[in-house]
């Protein structure tokens, strides 16, 4: 029996599937394939927005076939089902949006060095084709040219052939302008989709609609009215096991220059002349552009040693596995960035991001400057602040002074909250959904360009060649990061919100 998924008013809201394509994913076999990509797939079945006419072809060095890894992966989508912290989670697999993804599932033994494996995907593929790239980083440049080499990224009147390039993209910026030139060499910028998954995330993508759609943030959106803005990404998880990729790789790497510059990016860019692709991305591009190299003056590195996380003894990043004893590798990265232009030109933008830290958090705060008229200089006010939750909570937590109820002119703070899950169905949702589906649309809004990426790693070159020498500041395991950090933004009389204002710690990773 076939399993057919239909598009439903009330979960895609009438949304038209995408066109109908193979989906191709290199890694098969891997982690991001198991965890992200396929319960992606399975909601976007289970939507009703994939094609009828949808294939998926998994390439790995696995000994497998078609029904092995159609095994594989349906045992790891019923393991989601006991695990309620996982990324997905859902009570009960829906055979139905399953069986949809299951059917189309074939599988090819592969060796992504060999031209053979291209040559036999030259004679099972046809029309419309997505290469999804869930692979190390060191195989993007390689499979992009040996795809151009076999003429499988050639396009023809009505069929497409696009690329998805995970992260990371580039160590620095002369290894991204390197891999850029080899891709660019093999594909057309148009065909290729450099991935993001903050960008998946409804609460980043709502950030434009706040901004753009209501008429009382944007003309208050500037230096005029701004004193500050702080990014973070807060973790409560170590490493991971994953001592071996983190080493050469740390936090800065890792986050500064694709995570949290895409959420600077959606806080500070202009209003784009129109909500298509190119028009958006110019724009993010053109800020990241103007964002000032960083001094080593103007940031923070930071290694946690072992403590207490959610209650739990922690050892030191040194301690852990695949982790060099004398390692110098950051988990904890602050900086104060500067964006010369003419809307933020004096507005501080500070960013953090580190590990093992007291709370999980990652949003966006804006702190909007004292009200310019001097009724209340005699009565204590607080800052006007903005945050834009985007994990674990999702929502918006805006602060306002009021007149507390009696005689006196009494001031006191209050909090007008907006939570997502009041206000809209809650579904399980992985952050690859959307951005799958605009890639089969053809749709680039959410993906990066390589002159943002490139420009992005010129604005953190100079303290990746400082951090070449030197030891970071250490911080133990479930504090809010090292002292070094509060001491960059008292330097303009600003001050870091507490990661965990409520006592409420959840654990979690959003990468």
């Amino acid at each position: 029996m076939t399993a057919s998924c239909k598009p439903t008013a009330d979960s895609a809201s009438g949304t038209a599937p995408a066109p109908a394509c193979t989906l191709v994913i290199f890694g098969a076999g891997g982690d991001l394939t198991k965890r992200l990509l396929m319960p992606a797939l399975y909601n976007l079945a289970g939507a009703g927005l994939l094609n009828e006419g949808t294939g998926i072809l998994g390439l790995d060095r696995l000994d497998l076939d078609d029904a092995g890894w159609a095994q594989s992966l349906t045992e790891t989508m019923e393991s989601f089902t006991h695990a309620a912290t996982a990324e997905f989670h859902v009570p009960k697999i829906d055979e139905t949006a399953w069986g949809f993804v299951r059917e189309r599932l074939h599988y090819l033994k592969a060796d992504f060095g060999s031209p053979d494996t291209f040559a036999e995907l030259g004679r099972r593929l046809s029309g419309n084709v997505v290469f999804y790239l869930a692979v190390a980083a060191r195989f993007f440049g390689p499979v992009v040219t040996k795809l151009g080499e076999a003429g499988l990224l050639k396009e023809v009147p009505g069929a497409f052939r696009r690329v998805v390039i995970e992260k990371p993209f580039g160590a620095d910026l002369p290894s991204a302008q390197a891999l850029n030139s080899e891709i660019l060499a093999a594909a057309d910028e148009s065909q290729l989709y450099r991935i993001d998954h903050f960008l998946g995330k409804d609460t980043v993508q709502s950030i434009e609609a706040i901004r753009f759609a209501n008429r009382q943030f944007e003309p208050v959106w500037n230096r005029d009215h701004i004193a500050c803005v702080e990014i973070t990404a807060a973790e409560t998880v170590g490493v991971e096991g994953r001592g071996g990729f983190y080493e050469p790789t740390g936090a800065l790497r890792d986050m500064v220059p694709n995570h949290l510059f895409q959420l600077l990016c959606m806080v500070a860019m202009e209003p784009p002349a129109a909500l298509d692709a190119e028009a958006v991305r110019s724009e993010k591009a053109r800020l990241i552009q103007a964002v000032r190299p960083v001094a080593p003056g103007d940031a923070v590195r930071g290694q946690y040693t072992a403590g207490s996380v959610l209650g739990e003894a922690v050892r030191g990043y040194r301690e852990e596995p695949n982790v060099a004893a004398d390692s110098c590798t950051e988990t904890y990265v602050a900086l104060e960035l500067a964006i010369e232009n003419g809307r933020w030109s004096g507005v501080p933008f500070y960013l953090r991001t580190g590990k093992h830290l007291s709370a999980r958090r990652t949003e966006i705060a804006v702190t909007f400057k004292p009200s310019p008229l001097s009724l209340f200089k005699d009565r204590a006010t607080c800052p006007s602040i903005m945050r834009l939750m985007i994990d674990p909570e999702h929502g918006t937590d805006t602060t306002l002074a009021v007149k507390v109820p009696g005689p006196e002119m009494r001031l006191a703070q209050v909090h007008a909250q907006f939570r997502y899950r009041d206000a809209f169905p809650q579904k399980p949702n992985v952050g690859y959904e959307t951005l799958l589906y605009d890639c089969l649309r053809g749709d680039a809004t959410l993906f990066q360009r390589a002159d943002a990426i490139e420009s992005a790693w010129a604005a953190v070159q100079p303290l990746l060649d400082a951090w070449q020498a030197g030891e970071p500041e250490f911080y133990v395991s479930g504090s809010e990061g090292p002292a070094a950090a509060d001491a960059l933004l008292a330097r303009k009389n600003h001050a870091w919100l507490p990661l965990d204002p409520s006592g409420t710690k959840e654990g979690g990773s959003d990468e």
